[in-house]
């Protein structure tokens, strides 16, 4: 295929660029390079097949002319902070929300109707059913994050109703492994860098939370596009089970060979819009025949390796 993928630089983008290289298909990669990281697609500049674009969401001319001629789009440009939403409240807007509808409004003038898009299960908010199905009732929505990748489902769903655009919507946990540049195992690593002696966790480290191996997430949303038919499809992706903060943070510590005295802010929350249980119902994915191959444990492992080996991300990201 002939492949369009924003956020091509980041975490998910960059590893489904490789991928989809590797099976033979022609990329083309858009970022503004705002968190991307260029040594997440250095290795590919000069092939044949792969094209780099460095370019904002919002700038829609740009956009407009760079998508042209492509097959499919993954939408995979967001931004993903969700603890300090409250200090930039437009961001949210602009950069999941508004530059859903530009990237919508391209592929129409483009001729391009194959969308897939990585939404959140932060849109369920804080849900009475474990695990969390598709068809959860919503609550009300907790964070500006949620808030604004729900909208740009649902702006995905009216432009496939209204337009004949198909749609593989995928609500992630949290993605962890190689060239994971945001989240817990982050921070905990940049504070035990800082001072191995103490380790400081938001809220009362018993939140239960579910994360994805990386390429498992890769291998389940190529899997879906290949047996789900053209329409608006909407699928969970994550693990089985779920760990504690503490457990992380104790796969954390033993990795790095350190014994931290553990200090903790209080409170179920670590901040507004922390979920204090995320776990997701993924059986309608696990039905098409995909199941992760990396447990929780291991991707937290190896996404410390990972950070380990490469101490200059936490310069970067400041």
């Amino acid at each position: 295929m002939k492949a369009f993928i924003t956020g091509a630089a980041g975490f998910i983008g960059s590893t489904l660029a490789d991928r989809l290289l590797a099976a033979g298909s022609e990329v083309t990669g858009y970022d503004n390079f705002s968190s991307g990281q260029r040594r997440f697609v250095e290795h590919n500049l000069g092939k044949p097949a792969y094209r780099l674009v460095e370019g904002d969401l919002l700038d829609e001319a740009r956009l407009e002319q760079a998508m042209a001629g492509h097959e499919m789009v993954f939408h995979f440009a967001a931004n993903a902070d969700v603890r300090f939403g409250l200090e930039h409240p437009r961001r949210d807007l602009e950069q999941n929300t508004i530059v859903t509808h530009n990237v919508l409004e391209a592929m129409r003038k483009g001729g391009v109707r194959r969308i897939a898009f990585s939404s959140t299960g932060s849109i369920y908010g804080e849900p009475a059913i474990f695990p969390t199905p598709e068809t959860c009732p919503f609550p009300v929505q907790t964070s500006l994050y949620g808030a604004s990748k729900l909208a740009g489902e649902a702006l995905i769903a009216a432009y496939c109703a209204g337009f004949g655009f198909s749609a593989w919507v995928f609500r992630f946990v949290s993605i962890l492994g190689e060239r994971y540049t945001h989240g817990h195992v982050f921070d905990f690593i940049r504070q035990l860098r800082e001072d191995p002696s103490r380790l400081h966790i938001l809220g009362d480290g018993r939140q239960r939370k579910s994360y994805l191996y990386v390429q498992d997430c890769v291998n389940a949303i190529l899997h879906a596009l290949e047996k789900l038919p053209a329409g608006f499809n909407v699928l969970n992706l994550g693990t089985d089970e779920y760990v504690q903060v503490n457990d992380s943070v104790a796969v954390i510590t033993k990795s790095l060979g350190v014994t931290p005295q553990l200090t903790y802010g209080g409170g179920e929350r670590g901040w507004v819009g922390d979920s204090p249980f995320i776990f997701l119902d993924c059986a309608k994915m696990r039905g098409l025949g995909w199941a992760p191959q990396v447990d929780i444990r291991e991707g937290v492992a190896r996404t410390v390796r990972y950070l380990v080996a490469n101490p200059g991300l936490f310069a970067q990201r400041g």
